[in-house]
């Protein structure tokens, strides 16, 4: 029988892994999505570079903690994340992609932290439509990412 930590995990709509890269630690975040042959599988949705993975600490600890996981970011297996916190997690590595300004990128991470769970979905999934790149350019202006 799989332990409590496995069974969250695989019931979880998102999940996070820290991973280890040479120029620090780094996370990846996956959504839960059924493949062509109907098996439910995480889909890789972005990475977060170590600096970005440093900015957005305290809203991936939150995240985490909401989820029923410890608090710690160390490098291991799957750490669950729910809906609300899930996509707001998602949201910002989209935006984060790229970017390399930590001041701003810590301003985009505190406003995705205090936004509404049900507006973080909203932008998430319009990023995710195939169209997502004026989405992403939109979000990076309001959340301050960019100038």
């Amino acid at each position: 029988m799989a332990s409590a930590k496995a069974q969250a995990t695989r019931a979880a709509p998102f999940a996070l892994r820290v991973v280890q890269r040479s120029e620090g630690l780094a996370a990846i975040i996956y959504r839960r999505r059924v493949n062509d042959r109907m098996e439910e599988r995480f889909d890789r949705v972005a990475a977060l570079s170590p600096l970005a993975l440093t900015a957005a600490s305290g809203l991936l600890r939150t995240a985490v903690r909401a989820g029923g996981g410890a608090a710690k970011l160390e490098p291991g297996p799957f750490l669950p994340l729910d809906a609300d916190w899930g996509a707001r997690v998602a949201g910002f590595a989209i935006v984060a992609r790229g970017l390399r300004d930590p001041r701003r990128l810590s301003k985009a991470a505190e406003h995705f932290r205090t936004a509404d769970a049900a507006e973080a979905a909203a932008w998430f999934g319009r990023m995710q439509d195939g169209r997502g790149t004026r989405w992403v350019r939109a979000l990076r202006i309001i959340t301050e990412a960019v100038a």
